[in-house]
């Protein structure tokens, strides 16, 4: 019975969080899925249009610090859920306006209500399912912002041909508010809620160590919770850099097309979604085999080699495309030209794609193990407030990647922009290879465990 009971609330959970996720990102993105139209009809410059974009972006960063906090001391479900109704709600009245300070106000606190959705999502998958699954599970939920991503510039194109934006606008919006409903009903915080014995507490007891509740000093004071901010900011900033300005650097400093720069990003992107499954399913095995302990998270390795994938992809990246045909064919050359002839693409244009898969594949792994380590290695109390921190220093990152980027890239060159970027991921991983055995549970351990 109780097996049953958990695999019914597992399944239905899980699908409300996928959806529910996926209609948060939907309608994260529906301004810039009809922007074009938008600026028919409304006079728009560039200015204006970044001011709403940035506004949404900066309410974001603050709302899901905050929100990671709260999902320790409130109801997840019901976090989840009101933050789910409040940017349905948002599309909607978004949709009646028609000024520039109107735009940028609601989509500021459509950000609000965007950093309600993932912290809840992670508080409850620890609650539902075992230490080995709960990487796997973190990544699939994550591909709902993948798949909301890619489907919804495609569904926004064909609704367009039908109606005009403020009628997609009110409709993503009235779905999303409606769903708010159901996510109430059908998500549980945790098993005790429905009568089940706590996954947590069976995990305890099978852990070679474990950490009990623990004061707010001893979790902030935890070094481990710094490392992984410090490498989440790097990771981050350099993936954020990457997707940002490698269409830019591709076309003005290595003379490729706006197709083949913007076919890099689609490589990149289908790396990511795959780098990011397998590295739940994989961190998932080691840590079945090795178990939780107090030193060592047995992710650990796996984030290294994609830290390490990183900076490989980014160096070929940067050294081995250049505008002009070599006199003399490198290797790689010599090695696609047969897969060349065979699909109709040159070595040039194959190897631009491989390396944008095999970066995409090695930035979205490390994103979402960062989440993954910083919720299971704090006290069950803190966990939504660890990933709060650490994704903060994410959105440093993203940042940092931002105007201080470009602005190297200005006074130096875009070659010169990536190569710090390479350079600052290399000693990261450098950094994370010599911690690799430090003590990764964050607060009190028990005596006799520690």
């Amino acid at each position: 019975m109780g097996a049953t009971g958990y695999g019914y609330y597992r399944v239905v959970i899980f699908l409300c969080m996928f959806i529910g996720y996926s209609l948060y990102f939907f309608n994260r993105k529906t301004f810039s899925f009809v922007m074009p139209s938008v600026m028919e009809e409304i006079e728009l410059d560039k200015d204006d249009l970044g001011l709403i974009t940035s506004s949404q972006t900066m309410a974001y960063a603050i709302s899901k610090f905050i929100s990671g906090v709260l999902s320790d001391q409130i109801s997840a479900r019901w976090l989840f859920s009101i933050g789910l109704l409040l940017v349905g709600g948002i599309n909607v009245v978004f949709s009646w306006s028609s000024t520039v300070t109107m735009f940028s106000l609601l989509w500021f606190v459509n950000g609000l209500g965007q950093g309600c959705g993932w912290p809840p999502c992670g508080k409850v998958l620890r609650k539902w399912f075992e230490p080995s699954h709960f990487g796997t599970w973190w990544s699939v939920l994550s591909c709902s912002m993948n798949l909301a991503g890619s489907l919804g510039p495609i569904l926004a194109t064909v609704l367009l041909q039908y109606y005009d934006w403020r009628t997609i606008l009110s409709m993503s919006g009235i779905f999303c508010a409606a769903f708010s409903f159901v996510c109430v009903l059908f998500i549980k915080n945790e098993p005790k809620d429905v009568g089940l014995p706590s996954i947590e507490a069976a995990a305890k007891k099978g852990s070679k160590g474990g950490n009990n509740d623990s004061t707010l000093s001893e979790f902030l004071l935890s070094p481990f919770l710094w490392v992984l901010s410090l490498g989440y900011l790097v990771v981050f900033g350099v993936k954020t850099a990457a997707t940002d300005w490698g269409q830019l650097f591709l076309i003005q400093e290595k003379g490729q097309s706006v197709i083949m720069s913007s076919t890099y990003m689609s490589a990149l992107e289908v790396g990511g979604l795959v780098g990011s499954l397998a590295s739940g399913f994989l961190s998932d095995r080691a840590v079945a085999r090795k178990g939780l302990g107090t030193h060592g998270n047995p992710r650990h390795n796996l984030l290294l080699f994609m830290m390490a994938g990183m900076y490989v992809s980014m160096y070929l990246f940067r050294v081995t495309i250049t505008p002009e045909v070599p006199k003399e064919a490198p290797l790689w050359v010599q090695a696609l030209h047969p897969i060349s002839v065979l699909i109709g693409l040159s070595e040039k244009e194959i190897w631009i794609l491989f390396l944008g898969a095999m970066f995409g594949f090695s930035c979205y792994g490390p994103i979402a193990l960062f989440g993954v380590i910083a919720s299971e290695s704090a006290p069950s109390n803190f966990c939504g407030t660890s990933h709060a921190i650490v994704a903060l220093m994410a959105n440093v990152g993203a940042f940092m990647a931002g105007l201080p980027f470009s602005t190297v890239a200005k006074q130096h060159s875009w070659d010169t922009a990536f190569w710090i970027a390479e350079v600052t991921m290399g000693i990261a991983t450098i950094g994370f290879f010599l911690v690799r055995n430090m003590r990764t549970k964050m607060g009190r351990i028990a005596e006799k465990m520690d």
